[in-house]
């Protein structure tokens, strides 16, 4: 079974950049749709960006609109969150997930981004 693993979380400071990486394991083609969602502390898990597998089509969430990049790299099979502009309300665990059709989706164990004022 195709697995998801994220990495590229950390500590920045408020208006810095980082970049999350979603490694799968198998062929991101296994997808229909990949995305990122985040979970703040006391917080309901929230989308933030998902992209279509196989036309590139990509969707954000108002809140993170002009700040945040989710691309794919189907070679490496990696789905990528490039994040700029952080601000402190960023600061959640980000998780990969993957959506295989109506009933299958994946999700990875999560990357922790700290955003400090």
């Amino acid at each position: 079974q195709v697995q998801l693993v994220e990495s590229g979380g950390g500590l920045v400071q408020a208006g810095g950049s980082l970049r999350l990486s979603c490694a799968a394991s198998g062929s991101i083609s296994t997808f229909v749709t990949m995305g990122w969602y985040r979970q703040a502390p006391g917080k309901q898990r929230e989308v933030v960006a998902l992209i279509m597998v196989r036309s590139g089509i990509a969707n954000y969430a108002d809140f993170v609109k002009g700040r945040f990049t989710i691309s794919r790299d189907d070679a490496k099979n990696l789905v990528l969150l490039q994040m700029n502009s952080l601000k402190a309300e960023d600061t959640a665990v980000y998780y990969c997930h993957g959506k295989i059709n109506f009933v299958e989706t994946l999700w990875g164990q999560g990357t922790q981004v700290t955003v400090s004022p």
